[in-house]
This record gives structure tokens, C-alpha cells and sequence, in this order.
């Protein structure tokens, strides 16, 4: 099991955004260090917790910081920029970093994003569609374009001059184009059948509960058969909220509690995705379990593997068992609170925790053959 890392990022609305800023980048530039395989980085534009405006600005100022890690667009909210804007960008980027990207794409959860964009009322899901489809258009042809759909329009027809290369958009460095994956959000969700029939891959979010993200591979299987293929675990990624600490003690205080980022992260998020969405079915197991019920203590109990390295290894071996085998574990960056304690965690989990889970795995594996 490979191991990347996911940011929203969340900080607390009123913390210094330039220090914000700069332990975001620290902690993808420690990743890579440690080993870890690839970063994913998120956006919004209206919201004074989740700082990230344009991830893929940001993954672009981690270029020459880091070497090996492949950086990830954790996800570009399609409905919200132009067709055209994001094949140049990402494009652009992905030349950069000379294949060390990934393409992850969403409709965009952020209401007051769709809001400021003019999308509030507009079906997001058919313009996402359109849109991510004008965008692998764009690269699979030759200028001049000339693409029409109901919320988009790209032509340079009328300024195309040829000869000297004007109104041609470049193409990606990875051929056809990047690997593109979805962010899966919703139990039994059918966009991920849909996801495995294009060829992407999924990663199951942090903050759903193990009995709704194992409900993802059957879909994703599915979606693989439909085109005559076979799925392949090594391509699910599944993200997790986990602290590791040297001491029980502190993994419980700064993993669990009020004083912790964990706790503070799921308290956003129950407010957001259950106050204002109505997304508590996420959050529950039993659906009659009343939303008031739905507290950041309960979500963050549920949700966050917080321990020792020990414990930590039993609680992902445990989850595993559950939800069933995926390829790359994808641990959830959250606020730096004490940067001390979420440094080590960093380094508990790639020195200690995963050799540890994938020697268990191997062993279990070798026995059952």
C-alpha cells in the first residue's frame, strides 16, 4: 500500500493567511522528503477557513521545493472557471513538472463558490460534465476550435493565424493527458460507475464513514467491467484523518479533543455539509439517528485514527479489513496547531506506521497463498 497526503487545507478563519500558507507548503515539502507518493491540494474561493484559492498556483510554487512527489489538483472545481482557462493552466503545469502531475476534478462542493461564480441555481453536475468534456477536446484537436455547448463556447476561428501560432491552446507533457481522479463523496455513489468507464480513478473522502466508503469499489468494479476491463485495487486511493503521536496520551488530546485540529475540522464540516447542505446521511450509519446527534465529538470519535504507531497500525489494518484492500492510503493534512506534534505525526506515519501495515499485509497475504 502506497502512501500520499490530501489538504483542503482548513485553518481557523482569522489565523495568519501567510502562515497558512507557508506550513501548507512545508507539510507537501516534508511529504516528499519522507517518501510519500503524491500530494493533493484543494480549493475555494470564499471561504476565510479554507485558505487555497487556486490549488494549482500553489502546486506550481512547490516545483522546484520538492523532487519525487507527484502534486496533485485536489480538485479543480470545473463549474467555476472556463473550459478553455483550465486546459492551458493544467497544460501548463503539468510541463512544469514534467509528468509529476495529477489532474483531480469535482463539480465543487462550496456553495458560496457557486454562488460568487453564478452557479448557485445552475446544474453544476451538467456543467462539470461539459465542461471537463470540452477540456480533453481541446487537447485531443487541432486549432482552429470550434466547441459549443449549453454553458461554454471555445473557438479561435476568427483570430487563428497559423503560421505563427496564435490561437492554438498547448497541450499537456503527459500524453493523452494527465491521470485524471474524482473525489467520491457519496455512499453507493454512481459517479464513480461513470468515473471507472472514462478511465479515472477515485479517492474516497476522510470524512465519510467506513461503512459508505466501501460501498465505492463495488461501483468503481462495475464501471471497469462495463468496458471490458478488470478493476484493479492499486488504483483506489482512500483518505483518512490520522494523528500519531509518541505517547497515547497526547495522540488522544491533540487526535480527539476540542484542542486539537481534528476536532476543529469536523466542526466545520458538520456545520457546512449538515447544517447548511443537508449532507448528514454521510455521517451516519443508521439514517434514522437524528441530525442533532450529529456532533463534532461523534463525527471526529468515528472518523480520526489517533494512537501510538502501534495502535495506529491496528486501527488502518482494522479499516482495511472493513472497507477491503485499496492501493494508497491517503492521509489528511489538517491545521498545524503545534507544528511539532504534526510534523512527527508525518514522520511516525511514513517511517514507522506504513512498513509496519504493509509487512502485516505481506504476511497475511503470503499465509493466504
Amino acid at each position: 500500500m502506497k502512501l500520499g497526503t490530501f489538504m483542503m487545507p482548513l485553518h481557523p478563519p482569522g489565523k495568519s493567511y501567510p502562515q497558512s500558507l507557508r506550513e501548507d507548503r512545508e507539510a507537501i515539502i516534508l511529504a516528499d522528503k519522507l517518501g510519500f507518493d503524491e500530494a493533493y491540494v484543494g480549493e475555494h474561493v470564499t471561504d476565510a477557513a479554507e485558505t487555497v484559492t487556486h490549488c494549482m498556483t500553489f502546486l506550481a510554487s512547490l516545483i522546484s521545493e520538492t523532487k519525487r512527489i507527484k502534486l496533485g489538483t485536489g480538485t479543480i472545481n470545473i463549474p467555476c472557471s472556463h473550459p478553455a482557462a483550465i486546459a492551458a493552466q493544467v497544460a501548463m503545469l503539468d510541463n512544469l513538472l514534467e509528468g509529476r502531475f495529477i489532474m483531480g476534478i469535482s463539480p465543487g462542493g462550496l456553495a458560496s463558490d457557486a454562488e460568487v461564480f453564478g452557479n448557485l441555481e445552475r446544474d453544476r453536475n451538467a456543467m462539470f460534465v461539459e465542461g471537463i468534456n470540452m477540456v480533453l477536446k481541446i487537447w485531443e484537436s487541432e486549432p482552429p476550435y470550434n466547441l459549443e455547448g449549453k454553458f461554454w463556447k471555445v473557438t479561435t476561428e476568427k483570430t487563428m493565424i497559423p503560421e505563427i501560432g496564435q490561437g492554438r491552446i498547448l497541450r499537456p507533457f503527459q500524453k493523452p493527458h494527465p491521470l485524471i481522479v474524482g473525489t467520491v463523496v457519496a455512499p453507493f455513489s454512481k459517479g464513480v460507475i461513470a468515473m471507472a468507464e472514462r478511465g479515472w480513478q477515485p479517492i474516497s473522502a476522510n470524512f465519510l464513514m467506513p461503512e459508505w466508503v466501501k460501498t465505492h469499489w463495488p461501483n468503481y468494479a462495475e464501471g471497469k467491467k462495463n468496458i471490458g476491463e478488470v478493476a484493479n485495487t492499486a488504483d483506489w486511493r482512500i483518505a483518512k484523518s490520522i494523528f500519531v503521536a509518541d505517547d497515547e496520551a497526547t495522540a488522544q488530546r491533540y487526535g480527539k479533543s476540542a484542542e486539537g485540529p481534528y476536532h476543529f475540522y469536523f466542526k466545520q464540516l458538520v456545520r457546512k455539509l449538515v447544517g447548511f447542505s443537508g449532507r448528514g446521511n454521510l455521517f451516519k450509519v443508521d439514517q434514522s439517528m437524528p441530525d442533532s446527534a450529529i456532533t463534532p465529538e461523534y463525527v471526529t470519535d468515528k472518523l480520526v485514527l489517533a494512537g501510538t504507531v502501534n495502535s495506529v497500525v491496528d486501527q488502518i489494518l482494522a479499516f482495511r479489513e472493513q472497507v477491503g484492500d485499496f492501493g494508497m492510503l491517503v492521509y489528511a493534512c489538517h491545521d498545524w496547531i503545534d507544528p511539532k506534534l504534526a510534523k512527527r505525526s508525518m514522520e511516525l506515519m511514513a517511517e514507522k506506521v506504513m512498513p509496519a501495515v504493509n509487512a502485516a499485509i505481506a504476511k497475511k497475504g503470503s499465509k493466504a497463498a
